[in-house]
């Protein structure tokens, strides 16, 4: 199986960046790792409106986006799950 290259959106990473508990980074920071051998694990869901998808850590949420024929997982948005949502994804 062919293993993803992983992007993260700069805005994405200072998000991360923001996460006050330092495990709750980590286990956020694995997770987005794993999805260059599995961009769309167990658990993961489709998005409506757009080609996106999010996956659940804990109370927060990572979204991406997948681009089978480049082999890319685009990591556009990690926050709680109360503000993930608000705003343009």
């Amino acid at each position: 199986m062919a293993r993803f290259e992983i992007l993260i959106k700069a805005s994405a990473a200072k998000e991360l960046e923001a996460i006050s508990r330092k495990k709750d980074r980590q286990r956020i920071t694995r997770k987005i790792r794993a999805l260059a051998t599995d961009p769309r694990p167990p658990g993961c869901q489709k998005l409506s409106g757009r080609d996106r998808y999010r996956i659940r850590q804990g109370v927060y949420r990572i979204v991406y986006s997948i681009e089978d024929e480049r082999l890319i997982v685009y990591v556009v948005k990690v926050g709680h799950r109360k503000d993930v949502y608000r705003g343009t994804l």
